[in-house]
């Protein structure tokens, strides 16, 4: 399975959040899954520091190692577009976009982006 962590997910995760179900921490924990992480959620991250609303470890990004990066590409920008407006968080979309567009399950506890027709793997 290919999964794509949602921002949030990806911050439970490192931070061994309760939150993050028991199921939900195996399955990214399983090798045999591809676990990707958007360079849009990345971003998300560090503008949420500069901005001092998230601290984040000095290591977080040797802490993204186990991860596979997802680049942003034109195509998921264009498919941006094409989503109906249940979301208006401007990296979830693309978020949404990018799973679209490139076959992925997303990992999320959003409930606005589960109005979406797209695979989700609920926390």
């Amino acid at each position: 399975m290919k999964l794509l962590l949602d921002t949030h997910v990806l911050l439970w995760w490192l931070d061994d959040n309760k939150a993050l179900a028991q199921g939900t921490k195996e399955r990214i924990a399983d090798g045999a899954n591809q676990v990707l992480v958007s360079a849009a959620s990345i971003w998300e991250i560090i503008i949420k520091r500069s901005l001092n609303k998230l601290v984040i470890p000095s290591d977080f990004v040797k802490q993204l190692e186990p991860f596979q990066s997802l680049d942003v590409t034109q195509e998921h920008a264009f498919a941006v577009g094409d989503l109906p407006a249940h979301h208006k968080d401007p990296f979830d979309r693309l978020l949404i976009a990018q799973c679209i567009t490139e076959g992925l399950v997303l990992v999320t506890s959003d409930a606005n982006i589960k109005r979406y027709d797209l695979p989700i793997l609920d926390t």
